[in-house]
């Protein structure tokens, strides 16, 4: 029986909720399968004590669910922080921010002492880069920074019309083969005027579970 990629999102969604522990605080992840995960979260929020959100977006959709939002500066322990992906590798090497909202996603997952990545199979790749590898960028530097990327090999496409939760602008850079992703994301790192990368590498995450059409796969390192 083949399942549908939002069938797989439901999957690993209620999958997760098995790995949040009772009385905690918890991180929560931005898009369409962290969007499931937080449905579900729903059902148990009684078991926890509120939630990190690492957009304007997920802090609306806990909100609705009367799940306690608290601020990040006021939480001193996150033991889990539960998040999707737009690619990841079996290295557990990720590109994330095809929503926008990397920065906030990067700080709270490096918070976290374990980070759960859940995504539909469709996610996994063999080499990071088909997916185009959001960038986000002090508005003033955009063009500096788009030369710079150039430089890189990359082609880098601005986001029309969108705007990150922090006021800046998002560069999508095309034609990356990624094959030492750790080595790009601390590059780019050092590129003045670049607020955050996509390249979840050097914080990779701790566990996978892959929804597939025989259940929920979980992958770890």
């Amino acid at each position: 029986m083949t399942k549908t990629l939002n069938e797989q999102k439901l999957e690993v969604a209620k999958t997760a909720i098995q790995h949040i522990p009772i009385g905690s605080i918890i991180g929560v992840g931005t898009g369409s399968t962290a969007n499931y995960f937080i449905d579900e979260l729903a059902k148990v929020k009684n078991k926890i004590n509120g939630a990190v959100a690492s957009s304007d977006n997920t802090a609306q959709r806990l909100k609705s669910h009367y799940i306690e939002v608290l601020d990040l500066n006021n939480v001193n322990d996150i033991p889990v922080y539960v998040d999707g992906a737009d690619e990841i590798t079996e290295h557990l090497h990720m590109i994330k921010g095809g929503g926008g909202a990397l920065t906030r996603e990067k700080i709270v997952s490096a918070t976290a002492k374990k980070f759960i990545c859940i995504t539909d199979e469709s996610k996994l790749v063999n080499v990071l880069g088909e997916f185009p590898l959001p960038i986000e960028v002090i508005p003033m530097a955009r063009s500096y920074v788009a030369r710079e990327i150039v430089q890189l090999g990359g082609h880098p496409v601005l986001r029309e019309k969108f705007t990150t939760d922090n006021g800046n602008v998002i560069l999508d850079v095309h034609g990356l083969k990624i094959l030492n992703p750790i080595e790009l994301e601390v590059a780019l790192n050092q590129i003045t005027g670049i607020v955050t990368n996509g390249l979840f590498a050097k914080r990779s995450a701790d566990i996978l579970l892959l929804g597939t059409n025989n259940g929920v796969r979980t992958i770890t390192i």
